[in-house]
């Protein structure tokens, strides 16, 4: 088998986050009195960790306005992360029977590591051997930085590892780390948009990316 391990990006790969993630966004926005902002428009934004969201979705706002509304954001979102997040369709069969065949499967996540802890203890504790949200000192993807982390604590060589996940930032950290990348188009960004964001491989099912996995 050509892999040693698979990382899984969690939000929009793994996980349907979507609507739990624009839920607090504007809880937020109401306790700020700013306007609510749809799903749509917050998904090109999506993937690389809640800061680059609020700053993207509030331009003009000064460092420390957007970071006291950061800090209005991360303990609520901490706390919803799971009302209606669920993995999609197929994902946890098909992460068992990669497990079956004797993969180490890891998640890796922008989003803040206290509200990555609960999901991944909820829907995937019996099937990856850790998970990593963001964390001081660790820098966030397309940096390399969770990958090499994870490679050590799997006892892994990085380089036989592939990464999956569903943005421009997952390709981009899977080309930082020097290993393969899958793409799924069941997230954040649609076939097209990976396709021109580099990705060589793109599934449009769990049992798809299985056979990628295994076929190698």
């Amino acid at each position: 088998m050509k892999y040693d391990a698979i990382f899984f990006d969690l939000d929009g790969t793994v996980v349907d986050s979507l609507q739990d993630i624009v839920d607090a966004v504007n809880h937020t926005m109401r306790h700020f009195n700013l306007s609510e902002r749809t799903a749509d428009a917050l998904k090109p934004h999506l993937g690389w960790g809640v800061g680059h969201l609020m700053h993207a979705i509030l331009p003009g706002f000064s460092e420390a306005q957007t970071e006291e509304i950061l800090a209005h954001y991360r303990p609520y979102y901490a706390l919803h992360a799971g009302d209606r997040s669920r993995p999609f369709d197929g994902i946890l069969p098909m992460m068992a029977r990669l497990k079956a065949e004797g993969l180490p499967l890891a998640i890796l996540s922008n989003k803040p590591d206290a509200a990555v802890q609960p999901l991944a203890e909820r829907y995937f504790a019996d099937l990856v051997s850790l998970a990593v949200g963001e964390l001081e000192g660790v820098r966030r993807k397309p940096h390399p930085d969770m990958l090499e982390i994870a490679a050590r604590r799997l006892n892994v060589s990085l380089s036989r590892c592939l990464y999956v996940g569903d943005t421009e930032v997952d390709i981009d950290t899977a080309k930082n780390a020097g290993i393969d990348c899958a793409c799924v188009t069941w997230g954040f960004r649609t076939r097209d948009q990976l396709r021109r964001a580099g990705a060589t491989v793109v599934v449009d099912t769990p049992e798809a990316l299985e056979r990628v996995i295994l076929s190698h």
